[in-house]
């Protein structure tokens, strides 16, 4: 059985996973191996690509072990290709009908992977968390993918779709006019604790020092500011308690805002729908916590300004984030023992009042939880998304282009899919 998209171009695989050695790449070929059952009729043609032939065979040696599955040895293929080289990445993608990008930071090594799906008429989905990145693509390549029918979906990770999709579903779920949600995030360990692989720290620390860049590439889009619809959604401070989550919440530092603003911005020009206003928060914890971040905060903005500060950051992830990122990555032990829970507290107008008129008068509260947001919940998102693209053509977009999740995946059931893996979507 073959994997195709359109008569005309004959695809070996239904999903290519590139940078299927690296730290997050190796979970989602695991992931992969899971699901097979839930490809196009039952059946998913996949294969596994990165620079080294070696490491990508001992990947499928250790999926296959750990999900007692020995097939995995023999009946997935290997193709090597490498971002510096860009007739490897077009060979790589007119073989495929989704390519997974797992290689980042995204900033360095993700535009040659997006370029070459386009020319080569394959899509395109990533783990990004960098609005840069992100943003850059759409303006750069919307039109192009267009044009060849190629849907380019950034974020499908943790960063950005339990918040992208959460206030889709928080809206959906709504009866009545959504005007505005807030999300607090909070992650919990288990007795071994937990920690982030050091490749999200460095997109981090070269996020922080291109900050400026980042406000110039929005000026291009030349956008009108999205009407305001209800009570204006007031930022809270740096540092605040929250009733709802009761602890002390910091803003969201991720792509969260980015991601959702620019669907908000899709459902307005595409849907003509309200748009939602939005603001994201983590919990922080305690006071000891709130002192560790504090001193951790303070070195990051003094060292990230400076080139040799920079290289100190990436150094030594370990002693900058007080042992939250790790180059190591998280043990399988501390996996297990994590979760994550977004709470959506969002308002609107009830169907029998009239937007325009007076103040929001009706609540909602929703909940998104999950396993471990690293390298459980996230290959859960990515895989699910591409399934959900190769399963239901007709309720994507008309059209290709670059997206976020919350514009691509809007119409199909992948929150329906998302639940039946772990990922839950609730009302409270």
């Amino acid at each position: 059985v073959v994997a195709t998209r359109g008569e005309d171009n004959f695809r070996p695989y239904h999903l290519v996973v590139f940078g299927a050695s690296g730290f997050t790449g190796q979970f989602v070929v695991e992931e992969v191996a899971r699901t097979v059952s839930e490809g196009p009729k039952g059946n998913l043609k996949w294969a596994v690509a990165g620079r080294s032939r070696q490491k990508l065979e001992k990947v499928l040696e250790q999926a296959a072990g750990a999900l007692s599955k020995p097939e995995l040895r023999t009946e997935v293929d290997i193709i090597v290709a490498d971002v510096g080289e860009p007739d490897s990445l077009a060979a790589m993608c007119k073989q495929a009908v989704i390519v997974l990008n797992c290689v980042g930071p995204y900033r360095f090594y993700g535009e040659p992977v997006v370029k070459a799906c386009v020319e080569n008429g394959a899509h395109h989905i990533d783990l990004c968390g960098e609005p840069q990145f992100l943003e850059g693509m759409q303006l750069n390549y919307d039109s192009q993918a267009a044009e060849k029918g190629v849907y380019i979906v950034g974020s499908c990770g943790f960063d950005s779709i339990p918040a992208d999709m959460g206030v889709l579903y928080t809206r959906d779920q709504f009866k009545g006019t959504l005007t505005a949600v807030e999300s607090f995030l909070t992650v919990s360990t288990g007795p071994d604790g937990g920690c982030i692989h050091d490749g999200t720290w460095q997109s981090a620390v070269y996020g922080f020092a291109d900050s400026q860049k980042l406000q110039s590439l929005r000026r291009k889009f030349n956008h009108k500011p999205l009407p305001v619809v209800g009570s204006k959604l007031k930022r809270r401070g740096a540092l605040f308690y929250s009733n709802e989550i009761q602890q002390y919440t910091v803003p969201f530092m991720g792509s969260d805002p980015s991601v959702v603003k620019r669907t908000q911005r899709f459902v307005v020009e595409e849907h003509q729908a309200t748009p939602v206003q939005y603001g994201a928060y983590a919990g922080v914890g305690g006071i000891g916590n709130i002192i560790k971040m504090m001193f951790a905060g303070i070195m990051f903005w003094f060292l990230v300004k400076f080139s040799f500060g920079r290289n100190l950051l990436i150094k030594y992830p370990e002693f900058f984030s007080f042992g939250l990122f790790s180059k190591a990555g998280p043990t399988r032990k501390q996996m297990e023992g994590s979760s994550f829970q977004f709470a959506f507290y969002g308002e609107g107008y009830t169907e029998e009042q009239d937007p325009s008129q007076g103040k929001p008068n009706g609540k909602i509260r929703t909940l998104v939880q999950g396993p471990e947001c690293g390298y459980v919940a996230t290959p859960i998102a990515m895989v699910q998304a591409a399934l959900t693209i190769l399963n239901e053509s007709t309720a994507l977009p008309k059209k290709g282009g670059v997206y976020t999740p919350g514009a691509v995946f809007a119409k199909t059931t992948l929150i329906d899919r998302l639940n039946k893996h772990g990922i839950q979507f609730s009302v409270l």
